[in-house]
Order: C-alpha cells, then sequence, then structure tokens
C-alpha cells in the first residue's frame, strides 16, 4: 500500500533518534540548518560529518557506523554521488526512514533505499518548511 508523502513525513518524525549526513559547521549550509531544525523542536539529533570534532554543540561523528545509538531516520545533505554511498551505509546500520533533501537524491539512490526497504521522502519538501526552521 503506498503512503502519501504526508504519512511518510509524520513516520519519519515519529522514528527518531535522528542523524543529519553531511551535517556543516558553516551556518549558511543547510547542512547545518537542518541539524539546527532538529534542535529549535527538541529532537534528539546526531551530526555526521568526518572533518568536524563537533557541529553546533553536538559530538560530531565520521559515520553512521559509529554513532553511539542505533538511528531509524537520517536527513541527507550530501551530493548525489554521496548520497549513493549513504544509502548503502544507512541499510547496514539499519536505518528504516530517509529523507534526502532537495539536490541531495539521485535515482539510483532513491532506488537502492526503496530497495532495502527504507520509507524515502525525496524530491519534496525540505524538513526546514514541515517542521518550521527559524534562523537565530
Amino acid at each position: 500500500m503506498a503512503h502519501t508523502v504526508q504519512q511518510t513525513i509524520t513516520a519519519f518524525l515519529e522514528a527518531g533518534p535522528f542523524a543529519v549526513v553531511g551535517a556543516s559547521v558553516d551556518r549558511s549550509k543547510y547542512g547545518n540548518k537542518v541539524l539546527r531544525c532538529y534542535q529549535q523542536h527538541g529532537r534528539e539529533v546526531y551530526p555526521i560529518n568526518a572533518r568536524a570534532d563537533e557541529v553546533e554543540g553536538l559530538k560530531a561523528h565520521p559515520s553512521l557506523a559509529a554513532l553511539p545509538v542505533p538511528v531509524k531516520a537520517i536527513s541527507v545533505i550530501t551530493p548525489p554521488a554521496i548520497t549513493e554511498q549513504v544509502v548503502r551505509d544507512a541499510a547496514a546500520a539499519g536505518v528504516t526512514h530517509i529523507w534526502m533533501q532537495p539536490g541531495a537524491e539521485s535515482d539510483q539512490a532513491i532506488r537502492e533505499a526503496e530497495a532495502s526497504g527504507m520509507a524515502v521522502i525525496a524530491g519534496g519538501p525540505c524538513l526546514l518548511v514541515v517542521l518550521g526552521y527559524h534562523e537565530g
């Protein structure tokens, strides 16, 4: 049975804790704004960034496999070629929900994620719009 995008988003937001793959230390980048959006809404979130020690006061982790807790839902803000590898890492880590921010998705990444049983949000709304994000 196909779910509507809204049902998939609702399930995603109920899945937590969350990880942001492509979390950025640059506050002007979406990889930072998405992380801050989770923080603004009091969500348990882990930044994935192999080149930073911390992002927005949270300890950064180099990969999904390095997280201290299993996460079920991830936001992905990476170039499409990297997103395809992220999907494979996510499948290995037991992720069940993946939200590819606009610009991160590729047809191959979406197909692989769906084939591995993940609920995929792609080509649709941005988390910042859905949850409500304020700059500050």
